[in-house]
C-alpha cells in the first residue's frame, strides 16, 4: 500500500469527522437559539429578566453558529460547546431552584428539544476543537523521504539538484 496514499485518506477521513462534528455543533447551536426566539414571541418576552436573556440567547446563537460555520477553527467550536452549556445549566437551575423568579418544568416538548440541541452543541463543539487543536502540522515530512531530499536547499550542491 503506497505510503502517501494512506496519509491522504487518514487526512481526509479526519478533515470528515472535523467538518461534520462543526456542523453538527452549529445546528445544536442554531437550534436552540431558534427554541429560544419561539418561547420568547411566546410570551417569556413580557418577564424582566428572563425575556432580554432569551432574545440574547438567540442572538448570541445565530453569531456562534455562523462562526463555527464559516470559521474552521478551536475557538468557535469551543464558544458553542460553552453556549450549549451556559443555555443547558441555566435551564437547570430554573428547573431545581427558579431563575430570576421563573421555575421551569422539564417535560414541555420545546424543553426536551432545546436541551437535546444544547447537548449536542457541547458533545460536537468538544469534538471539533478538541480535533481542531490536535491536528497534525501540515509541515510534517514523511520518514520514508531520503535524508538528502530533507536538506535546505542552500546545503544542497548541483548535482543534486539536476536528478
Amino acid at each position: 500500500m503506497n505510503r502517501r496514499w494512506s496519509q491522504n485518506v487518514l487526512v481526509g477521513m479526519r478533515n470528515y469527522v472535523i467538518d461534520t462534528s462543526r456542523g453538527l455543533a452549529a445546528a445544536g447551536v442554531f437550534l436552540a437559539a431558534v427554541i429560544h426566539l419561539d418561547l420568547w414571541v411566546q410570551g417569556f418576552r413580557s418577564i424582566s429578566t428572563i425575556g432580554p436573556l432569551f432574545m440574547l440567547d438567540f442572538v448570541a446563537g445565530m453569531i456562534i453558529g455562523v462562526g463555527v460555520l464559516v470559521w474552521r477553527h478551536w475557538l468557535p467550536a469551543l464558544a458553542a460547546a460553552g453556549f450549549g452549556a451556559a443555555t443547558v445549566i441555566a435551564f437547570w437551575i430554573s428547573v431545581v431552584h427558579g431563575l430570576f423568579g421563573v421555575k421551569e418544568t422539564p417535560t414541555g416538548s420545546s424543553e426536551i428539544l432545546a436541551e437535546v440541541a444544547e447537548y449536542s452543541a457541547v458533545a460536537f463543539g468538544l469534538a471539533a476543537a478538541v480535533l481542531l487543536l490536535w491536528q497534525p502540522k501540515s509541515g510534517t515530512q514523511s520518514p520514508s523521504r531520503s535524508a538528502q531530499t530533507r536538506r535546505p536547499l542552500a546545503v544542497m550542491s548541483h548535482t543534486h539538484l539536476r536528478r
